[in-house]
Formats: C-alpha cells, sequence, structure tokens
C-alpha cells in the first residue's frame, strides 16, 4: 500500500493506492466536523454557492440537496506487504450536494484552491464529497463498464465503472450532532466504514441489474481524484459468479438502468482504449485495477 500521485499532465490523481486490497476489518473511518469544508474568506465566491444553486433549482425543482460524506484525508498503517496487515483510517467530514455544485462544480472552483502539497489543504475549500466504483470483474475475465446516459448532470455519454456514493442518511446520519457523545461517536465510526463496504455493492446490484450473491465481498484498493474540479472517488474490486452474457441479460432491469445507455464486458486492452473516454476520478480506478493486477502477478 502507498501514497501516489500522478503527473501534472495526467486527468487524474492516486490519493492512495491498497494494490492487495482491503477488506472491511482493515478500514476504518473517522467522521467528524473536523474534517467539514471551512467556508472561503472572499465572500463573494463564498456567496457564488447559494447563487449557483439558486439558478438550478429555478431550472429544475425536482433537485434534492442531500447529505454526503465529505472526503477530509486519510491515515495509513502497515507497509502493505501481502503477508502483513494493514489499515487506512478515512477521515471524513459531512457535505451536501448544493455545496458540492457551488464548489466543485462552480465555473470558477479553481479560485477555491488552496497552493499547497497536502491535499487536506489544497482543498479545504471545496464540498469534495466522496464517490464509490467498483472494477467488477466477471467469470470469464472481463470488466464491467457503463456508458453514463445524456441525462446526467456530470459527463454524459462517458464510460465510467458502477457507482455512486455512500449515503450518510442510510446510517441515519444529517448532521454531526448525534455523534457528541463518545460511545456513540465510536458506534458510528463503525457504521460509516461499514456503509463505504455496503453501499458500492448496492451501487453495483441496482445500476447492473446482477443479484448481490453473484458478488463477491468488495475490496477497497484506493482513492482517486480528478484533476477537474478535484473530484475524489473511492474505488472497489469486486469479482462476479455471472459470464458476460448473463449479466449482458439482467443488465436490461437494472434498477438505475436510466442512469445508463449501455453495458460493457470488455477485456483489459480494450479497457485501456476507453479510458481516454473516462472522468478522470474513473480513469484513476481503472490505474488502481491495473496497480492490483501487477502486484498479485508478482505474488
Amino acid at each position: 500500500m502507498k501514497k501516489a500521485e500522478s503527473a501534472a499532465s495526467s486527468p487524474f490523481r492516486l490519493f492512495l493506492s491498497c494494490p492487495f486490497g482491503l477488506s472491511p476489518s482493515q478500514v476504518s473511518v473517522d467522521f467528524n466536523e473536523l474534517y467539514d469544508r471551512i467556508p472561503h474568506p472572499d465572500i463573494n465566491l463564498e456567496n457564488s454557492i447559494s447563487e449557483i444553486w439558486d439558478q438550478r433549482i429555478r431550472n429544475n425543482t425536482s433537485l434534492y440537496n442531500g447529505k454526503k460524506f465529505r472526503y477530509g484525508g486519510h491515515v495509513l498503517h502497515g507497509a502493505g506487504e501481502p503477508n502483513q496487515e494493514s489499515h487506512v483510517s478515512l477521515h471524513l467530514g459531512l457535505t451536501d450536494y448544493r455545496t458540492f455544485l457551488g464548489t466543485n462544480l462552480n465555473p470558477l472552483w479553481e479560485n477555491f484552491m488552496v497552493p499547497s502539497q497536502d491535499e487536506s489543504v489544497r482543498c479545504q475549500h471545496m464540498s469534495s464529497p466522496l464517490g464509490n466504483g467498483a472494477v467488477v470483474e466477471t467469470s470469464d475475465e472481463k470488466i464491467v463498464v457503463l456508458q453514463r446516459s445524456n441525462n446526467v448532470g456530470e459527463f454524459p455519454g462517458y464510460f465510467v465503472f458502477p457507482g455512486g456514493h455512500p449515503e450518510p442518511e442510510e446510517v441515519g446520519i444529517r448532521s454531526h450532532q448525534c455523534g457528541k457523545d463518545l460511545t456513540d461517536s465510536v458506534l458510528i465510526n463503525k457504521k460509516v466504514s461499514q456503509e463505504m463496504f455496503d453501499s458500492i455493492a448496492r451501487e453495483v446490484v441496482e445500476e447492473v441489474g446482477v443479484p448481490e450473491v453473484s458478488l463477491s465481498n468488495p475490496l477497497f484498493i484506493g482513492i482517486s481524484s480528478r484533476e477537474l474540479n478535484v473530484r475524489p472517488t473511492a474505488f472497489f474490486f469486486i469479482k462476479c459468479t455471472l459470464q458476460s452474457e448473463e449479466i449482458q441479460q439482467l443488465y436490461s432491469s437494472a434498477q438505475d438502468g436510466y442512469e445508463s445507455t449501455k453495458l460493457y464486458t470488455v477485456s483489459m486492452i480494450d479497457l485501456e482504449k476507453m479510458a481516454s473516454k473516462m472522468p478522470g476520478c474513473h480513469h484513476g480506478g481503472f490505474a488502481l485495477y491495473k496497480l492490483m493486477v501487477e502486484a498479485l502477478k508478482k505474488m
């Protein structure tokens, strides 16, 4: 396991690589208001968040300002060798969709950034909701890729891995008030950590249409961020017991099929060709998968 960072010309950065994959027992969460976004000192820039949201609401009254977990950094424990126990503690705060639209997706998003080598400082004024993605490998050794529909808000028509977000409301979190008590805080951290793994399995079932029993337990393989508007995403590796043809048939009845227009099951070579038409964070997810494949070959 190691920190990794791409070259400046790359569409992504790798914040964290765990090439041997981490199980739920090796991933913990510190959910704390210390990792919430810090308001920007420029009042006009800060006010633009509300202005953008108000404009979007006028154009689309069905928008919902849902809560999201904010990525505030992580701490590594262990050397990451295959026979040595490793552990990652994720630092998560709380944010929402409104603030995401007004910071990360703001046309002036770069003005929110702070010059720093420390990612948590660099992005301290950003909403930075932590997304998730799954590299799903079929039983005939293909990778599942979706093509986003033209109705989605970000990157319509692009290729992506199945994914979405871990959801605070799934574990009863609407604010930081519920975790003030120490005992309560420990319980909440455990629930949030479990939601990291539960949510990605849920997303695969809903977006691809496969039954959950066909999926292996997810392994956490790292975090990437796209350079464009610094969007962070946690990636997982999941094996599916079904073959490509079976998955194609199930996809037609996927619960969240409206988010995508087509499902592909592709080889590593084909995926390499598609990567340039992936959002940066998912391109980074492919890079994390390749690091995993290379590490396993050396074992």
